[in-house]
């Protein structure tokens, strides 16, 4: 099972990614978890990726694609994976075409969902955060049992401070623009699904589960 997670900010993404996760015994895997990943273990893309990072300067496709492909090379995604954050535009998605192609895969379904713009800006304009674990919260959706205190373990809850609704609708504007050539080059490979996320949590994972199954057949 093969699937690339497309979204905005606040669609719900993670949230499903954990379901599938649970569903199919793949790893998700993030453009970040994979940079820091490499940063870590000092590979040699790794220390090229931070010695564009460390200056604050975008990490170029050649060094981002590197690290993917040796990513997705790894025993844990031997029986699949869930890709989030890559690819980003129409020339990363090309390499990642050619990156599965060399290894013989392709993709089972490229899962777009979407939601109505005022609901994604209440949803990320409300999220709290772990510090310690990184779990998420709401404070209307999925409130913690204790305010400001995490039900996994206890750590402060946070809000980023990017979760603002003048920032949201920022990264929502930018979303829209830089995506739509990539989810008109998924369409017309035939393998994207529209996932509507106005819908509660267990009628998109349902949606999900049935778009999988059709893309297997």
């Amino acid at each position: 099972m093969y699937i690339l997670l497309m979204g905005p900010p606040g669609a719900g993404k993670g949230t499903q990614a954990e379901r599938l996760i649970r569903e199919y015994g793949i790893p998700q895997i993030s453009t970040g978890d994979m940079f820091r990943a490499a940063v870590k273990s000092g590979t040699p893309l790794g220390k090229e990726a931070k010695s564009y990072m460390d200056k604050g300067a975008l990490v170029p496709d050649s060094v981002t694609v590197g690290i993917v492909k040796e990513r997705l090379a790894q025993e844990d995604c031997k029986d699949g994976w869930i890709l989030d954050g890559f690819p980003r535009t129409t020339a990363q998605a090309a390499s990642l075409d050619s990156i599965l192609h060399e290894m013989g895969i392709s993709l089972t379904a490229v899962l777009g969902i979407n939601a109505n713009r005022e609901d994604l800006v209440k949803r990320v304009s409300g999220r709290l955060v772990c510090r310690k674990c990184s779990a998420s919260f709401h404070r209307d959706f999925r409130p913690p049992k204790q305010q400001g205190v995490c039900d996994n373990c206890g750590g402060e809850l946070y809000q980023r401070a990017d979760d603002n609704e003048k920032t949201i609708r920022s990264r929502l504007a930018v979303y829209d623009e830089q995506t739509k050539p990539l989810i008109d080059y998924y369409k017309m490979s035939g393998c994207y699904v529209d996932i509507d996320g106005d819908q509660s949590m267990d009628e998109v994972f349902s949606d999900i589960k049935g778009s999988l199954a059709k893309a297997k057949k």
